[in-house]
């Protein structure tokens, strides 16, 4: 059974940080790629960031320079590290895995998905 379970939203001041984390069971990260989407109240899903198999990143602009997608292999593991927080940021966070190397920022090229972890940045 695939499992994705994000972990490390919170409440932070607009110019913090913090690091989410995607731990996956019942697949192998390496073999995928993944994706960070978020959903802010009212708004559709939105594409945030995305790690293939051999590393390329790609970002929306709005994070570009602030948030860094990295994955760790041997833990099975994918974060997103996010700098600069700013009050629009704020969102329900999800992790999301699509099997192969091909990049993609649809929704629906990710077969399996987390939960959600909850980011709120005050201002």
């Amino acid at each position: 059974q695939v499992q994705l379970v994000e972990s490390g939203g919170g409440l932070v001041q607009a110019g913090g940080s913090l690091r989410l984390s995607c731990a996956a069971s019942g697949l192998t990260f390496s073999y995928y790629t993944v994706g960070w989407f978020r959903q802010a109240p009212g708004k559709e899903r939105e594409f945030v960031a995305a790690i293939v198999t051999n590393r390329d990143t790609y970002y929306v602009d709005s994070v570009k320079g602030r948030f860094t997608i990295s994955r760790e292999n041997a833990k099975n593991t994918v974060s997103l590290q996010m700098n600069s927080l700013q009050p629009e940021d704020t969102a329900v966070y999800y992790c999301a895995a699509s099997v192969g190397s091909r990049y993609s920022r649809s929704a629906t090229d990710f077969g399996s998905w987390g939960q959600g972890t909850q980011v709120t940045v005050s201002s």
